[in-house]
């Protein structure tokens, strides 16, 4: 395989059970690499015959990432993103849906020449071609395949990376391993077992582990280590313990204490360079060590399944880490707020949050949130559906206008408030067919919004089918309500804020997606540090 600039390659594959935390342990390997001055690239191929996760549900798969470039992936992209300053786009996450659909339009076009068209070449050399089409004015390039060892869906994906080490050659691309040592309490062992047989299971198809990434909740001893090289064929000092910690953010700090990022450079032979980890270390410091806290009540209507907010979750935490504050978040299910109990959630919270989401289900509940916030005072934040709520909620209870809805909601209401996007009407089909990715915005000087970005212009993520109807605008102005973000083309509606409040705002984009932990998103900012003087000021 052709690749004049000789990228190195790291495969992370997983073992035993799902979950396990590949993607952490990829973004992991991108921060430890990039502290060491190379340029890294990250990718995830998903074995799921989705061609991507847009159309399934949170409960299933979890949160729905979106690029800049308004490609809906994986939410371990977003692990990418706020551990390295890699920015994912389109061609940094494929699925076996993706790959197949293009494999089967080549042969619609007949470029494979009346060939019979099979999962080997064919498949496998999509797969690969897929993996060079990122590797340009890269260092390293980490590759992380979904699933587990063992999987019928996994196995072109594994095949492929099989073929992808020969084609670049052995000390080109190495193979990472996570696995799990569970600690059997009933006999007082950590058992290797599970990892003998996914090294097995591995080695049955070709791929010998280089580095295996042993995930438990304890410090592995050293006999157990040269127990696990001896019978999986890795060097003992390659046996790396991937123990539980207290945040995500001490992953690489803990991975680069148990050597990895020197042995990827002795495997990869990538010259020597000292790492620089001081500003990640005073992050953990912070993380751990907060002056105080702050109470979050996140209305949703996914809360029993956190992944589906992951990005949310590490916003908010990044929030806290700009004041110095710890973050905890009371998960408050939007349909069980609508029935009385709203006050007694809420009272004890000192800051409220409607996050995204599609459909009706939960949104009285998030409705009467809204209400309870703006009419007490509380700082409030909505995010997509969330915002779309507060102008529903500030149209019928500050303007007059009684029934005011969303279509998607009520398509007969009489006060159309919010409405689906008028590019897509007509539009049925659901995948991909929404307002997705990087658009500008202006922000209205003296905001709540202007005073955190401290700009005039933005850009943020967008995936939302419904608009606020500027029909209605001049009615909700009039009631108070302020619009503090706007589309430079004046089509769309931002952000809103209600000025009597002491922080009121909420914004039709994702501001979660871009928020880094060196770097935390300035609504999030400034949300954290409003909710935290409510509650200096409710004497909590």
């Amino acid at each position: 395989m052709n690749n004049k600039h000789r990228t190195k390659y790291i495969f992370v594959t997983g073992g035993v059970v799902s979950s396990l935390g590949k993607g952490l342990a990829a973004a992991s390997i991108g921060m430890l690499m990039e502290s060491r001055g190379f340029r890294v690239a990250l990718q995830k191929f998903d074995p799921y015959i989705n061609v991507d996760p847009g159309t399934m549900s949170p409960f299933q798969h979890g949160e729905v990432y979106v690029t800049d470039d308004g490609t809906e992936t994986d939410l371990d992209l977003g692990h990418y993103e706020r551990f390295t300053s890699a920015l994912m786009t389109r061609d940094h996450n494929f699925t076996t849906g993706k790959i197949y659909r293009a494999v089967i339009e080549k042969e619609r076009r007949g470029d494979y020449l009346g060939a019979t068209v099979q999962v080997i070449p064919h498949i496998t050399d999509e797969i690969k071609a897929s993996i060079v089409k990122i590797s340009q004015d890269v260092d390293v390039q980490i590759v992380e395949i979904g699933g587990t060892v063992g999987d019928i869906e996994s196995l072109p994906f594994l095949e492929a990376i099989r073929q992808f080490r020969l084609d670049v050659g052995r000390e080109n691309a190495i193979f990472v391993h996570l696995t799990l040592v569970p600690w059997i309490g009933a006999s007082g062992e950590l058992k290797t077992k599970p990892t003998q047989h996914s090294v097995r299971e591995l080695r049955a198809i070709g791929i010998q582990p280089d580095i295996l990434l042993c995930r438990s909740d304890r410090v592995l001893p050293q006999e157990l280590k040269r127990k696990i090289a001896l019978f999986c064929n890795v060097s003992e000092d390659a046996v790396i313990t991937a123990k539980d910690v207290q945040t995500i953010y001490e992953v690489p700090l803990y991975l680069s204490q148990e050597g990895i990022d020197e042995i990827i450079m002795k495997l990869l032979d990538l010259p020597y360079r000292k790492r620089n980890l001081g500003r990640w270390e005073e992050l953990v410091r912070r993380i751990l060590h907060p002056r105080d806290e702050v109470t979050i009540g996140v209305v949703g209507k996914y809360v029993s399944y956190e992944d589906s907010y992951k990005s949310l979750n590490e916003a908010l935490s990044h929030g806290g880490v700009a004041s110095n504050l710890k973050v905890a978040l009371r998960w408050i299910e939007a349909e069980e707020v609508a029935d009385g109990r709203l006050r007694e959630e809420l009272e004890s919270v000192d800051g409220i949050l409607i996050p995204g989401g599609f459909g009706v289900r939960g949104v009285a509940g998030m409705i009467e949130a809204i209400r309870y916030a703006r009419e007490n005072h509380v700082p409030f934040f909505g995010i997509c559906l969330g915002m779309q709520c507060a102008v529903i909620e500030f149209a019928r209870n500050a303007c007059g206008m009684g029934g005011a809805d969303s279509t998607e909601f009520n398509d007969s209401t009489p006060y159309k408030v919010v409405y689906k996007l008028r590019d897509l009407l007509g539009i049925e089909e659901l995948g991909g067919t929404m307002r997705l990715g990087k658009y500008p915005c202006r922000l209205a000087p003296g905001t709540f919004a202007a005073k955190a970005y401290g700009r005039e212009e933005i850009t943020e993520r967008h995936r939302h089918r419904y608009e606020v109807n500027r029909e209605h605008l001049g009615r909700l102005v009039e009631g108070g309500l302020k619009l503090s973000g706007i589309s430079p083309d004046q089509k769309f509606v931002e952000i809103i804020e209600c000025a009597d409040s002491p922080w009121f705002l909420a914004c039709q984009f994702h501001p979660e997606f871009k928020s880094k932990p060196l770097d935390p998103h300035p609504l999030f900012r400034s949300f954290i540090a409003a909710s935290y003087q409510n509650r200096r000021a409710r004497g909590s």
